[in-house]
């Protein structure tokens, strides 16, 4: 029997109430009951050791560090600590230690593009498979296009947007959904349902699924809501959000301005005790739980804490349409779940909504004008209330028997272009098809330099960037990411660029310890250790000049060994021609570390000695002595005395 192929499959927790863990669920829970291949899920956004990682059938592992320490430092700098939460910091180290034959990354397009370029890229089967939601296309994903053999996007509109750029190789590939999960009920459970949650069963309930995020387009809902209800005054409706009330819009002060009844708004709670969940109107956070008596228990629902599959499919039930407004969207999952509960919907005609108007798809699409978001200028949608009140009114009217009809087809269609029946085989054929790996896993990725030394004369943003492309060796930053945003206000708040150029090449050194690297000996002579001392001085001017007095001594002391000068970049110039100087080297954090430099245990070392008076003079005062000791160091005017 031949080996397994191994698949890296990295993406958000498959257990966690996200689009794209629940797609990671949907689709490991089927290629693992194939018994094909040998999974393992690349988690994004948890620590590698995570407990929670243990209840899944496959092998998953966390991409954030298990040291709290580690952590911290990350977290020093915006950009790194948002990448090493997409899987950036650990991506290298799992790779090698995994050794896949496939490897399938599936996030935003900023969230996996770090991958592009690695050694690896390309020696094993790799995919991206991203979602993009507005035009013109974000230029990241059009520049890494050509770089990218199997780039699978979630919605065709973008498709079609990188077809038109001369991007044929794109194709769509869209997340999977279970149609076994979510289904119509019988009339007889759904008013059981109805009458559980105190919601009348002549009432029409429109629904909204959603994250709490200001592209979902809250204020255009209750508008066109409001409008609905104008035209239709007798008729008792509500309207069930299920969502976070803790974040985004402040969806009660939303209804005040508009004028909508908030006991007409009804929301999903969940008991953190008990995990019993009901539908009633919002009226806060943290209450207390009539089902176990558990105080200040029962939330809004949340990817951190939601229900189940069984129970969203009778939130679904419990609505007579679904209206799904938003700005923009990579997929908008919950609009084919609605559609597998054969809900009429009410879709935005933009951005992967288009997927969602074809005529088969049996929507009712949403008129939007456009407007152009602050900043990137991406083409958004402002969802027409008139239109939403006008669907809502159209789809009142219909008969039951008209909507049953369009119920079926919208989950036919559903089935037929969405469901893991249909895509888990294409996944299955495209492993297979895909060869086993014959990449060494032993070699080396780009090593990071905290040694590198920066030229003089950059302004401030090329100075950022040029750290980041050469100290981190991160390709990828430019102006529009956040952590050059960040470092560049940092400095317009009066930061000092020493320790910010310290911070980085701290982390340059801490990353290629980490992957025991040794970029530093190949700055060094080929003398070896025994032949080299090393005076370590990182600033400032007076103290460096002071310094130079004892170089003589150092040498004659030591006249068969190389005398090596650590001092941060822009104090060079002041050491360049000392005759007793064999070597300039940039400073690095790690310098302050004499066990590195020495040697311990199985670390040999560089120098046969270091010398640090830095750590006394300039970190810890402990010099002074009140003046009465009788150190012999040479005279400090011993250069200039010669």
């Amino acid at each position: 029997m031949s080996k397994k192929k191994k698949l890296l499959f990295q993406t958000d927790f498959s257990l966690a109430k996200t689009g794209f863990g629940r797609n990671a669920r949907i689709l490991l829970e089927y290629l693992y009951k194939t018994n094909k291949y040998d999974l393992v899920h690349y988690v994004v956004g948890l620590n590698y050791s995570n407990p929670e990682l243990e209840r899944t059938p496959w092998k998953s592992v966390g991409c954030l560090p298990d040291n709290q320490q580690e952590m911290q430092e990350l977290q020093k700098d915006p950009n790194v600590a948002r990448l090493a939460s997409y899987g950036a910091h650990y991506i290298d180290r799992v790779i090698k230690e995994e050794k896949p034959d496939i490897y399938i990354a599936t996030q935003d397009i900023w969230g996996v593009d770090f991958a592009i370029g690695k050694k690896w890229w390309n020696k094993i089967t790799s995919v991206i498979w991203t979602t993009l939601d507005s035009l013109p296309i974000l230029p990241t994903a059009v520049e890494k296009a050509d770089k990218i053999k199997n780039y699978w996007i979630w919605s065709n509109f973008a498709v079609k947007a990188l077809h038109k750029l001369g991007h044929k190789h794109v194709k769509q590939v869209v997340g999977v959904i279970n149609e076994k999960e979510f289904y119509k009920l019988k009339t007889a459970e759904r008013n059981s349902l109805r009458t559980r949650h105190g919601i009348p069963e002549d009432s029409f309930v429109i629904g909204f699924v959603f994250r709490n995020q200001l592209r979902k387009s809250v204020p255009n809902l209750l508008q066109g809501y409001k409008k609905f209800k104008e035209e239709n005054p007798n008729k008792k409706t509500f309207l069930l959000l299920h969502t976070h009330f803790s974040e985004g819009w402040n969806i009660h002060r939303q209804a005040d301005e508009h004028g909508v009844d908030k006991k007409e708004i009804l929301t999903t709670y969940i008991c953190k005790a008990c995990l019993n969940y009901e539908v009633k109107p919002f009226t806060k956070q943290d209450i207390d739980c009539e089902k176990c008596s558990a105080q200040k228990s029962q939330v809004t629902t949340s990817p951190q804490i939601g229900i189940s599959e069984p129970e969203l499919n009778e939130v679904y039930n419990l609505m007579d349409v679904y209206c799904h407004p938003f700005t923009s969207g990579g997929q908008e999952i919950p609009i084919q779940e609605a559609k597998l509960t054969e809900l009429i919907t009410l879709v935005t005609n933009y951005s992967c909504g288009e997927d969602m108007c074809v005529p088969e798809a049996q929507s009712f699409p949403l008129d939007w004008s456009e407007y152009r978001e602050p900043g990137t200028e991406f083409i958004k949608a402002s969802t027409s209330p008139d239109s939403i009140a006008k669907q809502l009114d159209v789809t009142l009217k219909m008969s039951s028997k008209e909507r049953a009809e369009m119920g079926k087809k919208a989950r036919a269609w559903t089935i037929k272009n969405y469901s893991i029946n249909t895509i888990g085989p294409l996944f299955e054929k495209f492993i297979d098809e895909s060869p086993h790996t014959n990449y060494d896993f032993s070699q080396k990725e780009e090593e990071q330099n905290p040694f590198y030394e920066m030229p003089p004369d950059l302004n401030e943003k090329e100075w950022i960037l040029h750290m980041y492309h050469n100290i981190l060796k991160m390709r990828n930053v430019d102006e529009s990411d956040d952590g050059f945003k960040y470092w560049l206000k940092e400095l317009e708040k009066g930061a000092e660029k020493n320790g910010i150029e310290n911070y980085f090449r701290q982390v340059a050194a801490k990353e290629n310890q980490k992957n025991q690297k040794v970029d530093f000996e190949n700055l060094l002579g080929k003398e070896g250790r025994d032949k080299r001392i090393l005076y370590v001085m990182p600033q400032s001017i007076g103290d460096i000049i002071l310094s130079t007095s004892l170089f003589r001594s150092l040498k004659e002391q030591y006249p068969n060994h190389n005398l090596y000068v650590a001092t941060q970049p822009q104090y060079h110039n002041i050491l360049e021609g000392n005759p007793h100087i064999y070597k300039l080297l940039s400073y690095t954090p790690q310098m302050d570390n004499l066990l590195w430099l020495e040697g311990s245990g199985d670390h040999e070392g560089y120098f046969e000695m270091a010398f640090l008076p830095h750590l006394g003079t300039q970190r810890m005062l402990n010099y002074v002595h009140n003046g009465k000791d009788k150190i012999a160091y040479k005279d400090l005017s011993y250069e200039t005395a010669q």
